[in-house]
């Protein structure tokens, strides 16, 4: 069964969209919400699966409330607005549906639903404890959105009370300190090189010694970052059998 809530500021989209569902015995509607802030507070008490995303709500939108998660469920957005679908595609979602919504389109986004969390479950992937590198998360600069998966990003970097995330080509920012992100990031994979910077090890390209003890690190996307002399003990440690 595939955990799912529906966040729509409409009641009667909200119960059009279940009775469609009711041919999907696979999809267990657990929630409902009316707003971007009640839909936040039941993701994060009831950890769904999958969330049917209203874009364009009173206060909030889709967008803004998926900012504020951490962790994020499968989204399927359903919207009136087709001026939405490139946003919404944009950031990569899994499906795009627009109301009023087509049985057929929705039997399709539900299989591919489906496609991913058989891949995760493959892979074993735990949902519960740190955010790994095949966790997705939402990012949202201004206009701008994406959802990455955290394997693609190699390095975090401290501006203020923002972090800038390096992605790709891009480099959005976050309204997170860089302590936050440490403590919700598998140190695995993320290391604390120090005070500004968070790299992800698998992007490591080159390592040279560096003044008073300490190393310099060259990752693929061609940052060099300095790991303090207090944090290359422990780098050294992780990186040895």
């Amino acid at each position: 069964m595939i955990k799912s809530i529906i966040i729509d500021d409409e009641r009667l989209a909200r119960s059009e969209l279940r009775k469609l569902l009711k041919e999907h015995p696979e999809i267990n509607v657990i929630e409902e919400a009316a707003n971007a802030d009640e839909g936040i507070e039941k993701i994060e008490t009831f950890s769904p699966d999958l969330i049917f995303l209203d874009i364009q709500m009173p206060g909030k939108t889709g967008f803004d409330l998926l900012a504020e998660l951490d962790k994020i469920p499968k989204v399927i957005f359903t919207t009136a607005y087709n001026e939405y679908a490139l946003k919404a595609f944009e950031v990569n979602a899994l499906d795009y549906l627009l109301k009023p919504i087509e049985p057929k389109r929705l039997s399709d986004a539900i299989h591919k639903v489906q496609d991913e969390l058989a891949k995760e479950r493959m892979g074993l992937h735990n949902s519960k404890g740190p955010l790994t590198d095949a966790d997705q998360v939402f990012v949202k600069d201004g206009e701008r959105c994406w959802f990455v998966k955290l394997s693609e990003v190699r390095l975090f970097e401290s501006v203020g009370n923002y972090a800038k995330v390096f992605f790709s080509t891009n480099k959005p920012l976050v309204l997170k300190s860089l302590n936050a992100l440490e403590e919700r990031l598998d140190e695995r994979t993320f290391f604390r090189a120090n005070r500004k910077h968070i790299i992800n090890v698998k992007w490591i390209e080159k390592i040279e010694p560096y003044f008073n003890g300490g190393l310099l690190v060259e990752l693929k996307g061609g940052e060099k970052i300095e790991v303090s002399r207090r944090q290359t003990v422990k780098f050294k440690e992780m990186m040895s059998f």
